[in-house]
């Protein structure tokens, strides 16, 4: 590199030095390529500014096939290292779920700290009426959508109902195809002591685990339908024991479902790893609500959730529009179309032009032999 490349290199690097690190590599390394051949002349050093990550094909996209890719993540990487950092210094933990690579996508840029592709989904998503009508090939399917959306939050997912409760052996060889196959970096699972071994086992081979315990979903039947969990003395003492024995089993946090207050602030009182509330009061170490009823996409929510939007009217809003619009032709208007350069146009018409006068005189023809 010539004396005057190398002054314009270091010009750049002074001018993106408050920006973070990892932004001012890519642009610095932008400028010096196209400097050198500047420089040099382009025989030496071919421009490789637009192959860097920051210029990928996120900033070039125009078409809506599906979103544009990430270019990269101004967030370090949540781990279960950082999760413990958050719980040691108090700082509530948020969740929310995801179900397919839009809604993981807008949950990490939001910058909430785990994703939970939750077994919800076969309600919210699939239409289905619980969450144990779902499979584990689907649950798979969601997980490989939402991971390609994930970059910074940490992922978990629910192991589907069935897929776990039969053995140990059972829960590994699933869990496994959940991090292979769904690329996860952990699983949920429902149920209280009667699922400590279970979760040794899995927490044994390295597969990290969340319990959840109060009302579990899965077991609605069981349960009488979807109830508060805890509201007797004896059912709270009974509470307490399950988070016990799923934090000696492994658990590195425990969801806490349908929970009188004072009941999951004890619990988390006691325990030395996070609790995870829904519908289980503000004393919780972090809070996970289902991404459609904090937005308000299905009306009517439980008594826990705080409706953040109401997005399904102004869905609903704009897809009348759209139909009203399509309609009186007042879509698509000039600038949605794609124009052509005018000497093609020209030539386009005149070929039209010919092929009608063509058509004519063929027609004709058939009439006079007629």
């Amino acid at each position: 590199m010539s004396a005057v490349s190398a002054r314009f290199v270091q010009v750049a690097s002074k001018t993106v030095s408050r920006v973070p690190r990892s932004v001012s590599a890519g642009l610095v390394a932008c400028a010096s390529s196209r400097i050198v051949q500047r420089v040099t002349g382009p025989q030496v050093v071919r421009d490789t500014s637009m192959n860097h990550p920051l210029w990928s094909s996120a900033h070039m996209r125009s078409y809506s096939s599906r979103p544009a890719d990430a270019v990269m993540s101004v967030r370090p990487k949540v781990t279960l290292a950082t999760l413990r950092k958050l719980y040691k210094r108090g700082e509530p933990i948020t969740v929310m779920t995801a179900h397919d690579f839009p809604t993981g996508t807008l949950v990490d840029k939001a910058g909430i700290d785990m994703t939970l592709v939750g077994d919800s989904l076969a309600m919210v998503a699939l239409g289905h009426t619980s969450t144990s009508e779902i499979t584990i090939d689907e649950m798979l399917h969601h997980c490989r959508a939402v991971a390609r959306g994930t970059r910074s939050s940490f992922l978990v997912a629910d192991m589907a109902f069935g897929t776990y409760e039969t053995s140990p052996d059972q829960a590994v060889t699933n869990a496994v195809r959940m991090m292979k196959e769904g690329k996860v970096e952990g699983v949920k699972l429902e149920g209280g002591k009667e699922m400590a071994p279970t979760i040794a086992r899995l927490t044994q081979v390295g597969i990290p685990v969340i319990g959840h315990i109060g009302l579990t979903p899965q077991r609605q039947a069981s349960l009488g339908g979807y109830k508060v969990q805890g509201k007797t003395v004896a059912k709270a003492k009974a509470m307490i024991e399950d988070a016990i024995a799923l934090q000696q089993a492994g658990c590195f946090a425990i969801i806490l479902e349908a929970v009188p207050e004072p009941v999951a602030r004890h619990i988390t009182d006691i325990l030395s790893i996070p609790t995870i509330g829904i519908g289980a009061g503000a004393g919780c170490s972090g809070q996970v609500l289902v991404q459609q009823d904090m937005l308000g996409l299905y009306g009517q929510v439980p008594r826990f959730c705080k409706t953040y939007r109401s997005l399904a009217d102004d869905i609903v809003g704009a897809l009348r529009e759209y139909s009203a619009d399509v309609k009186s032709r007042a879509f698509p208007a000039e600038e949605h179309c794609y124009p052509m350069p005018q000497e093609e146009l020209k030539r386009f018409m005149n070929m039209v032009h010919e092929q009608k006068e063509d058509e004519q005189k063929g027609a004709s023809a058939s009439v006079g032999h007629a």
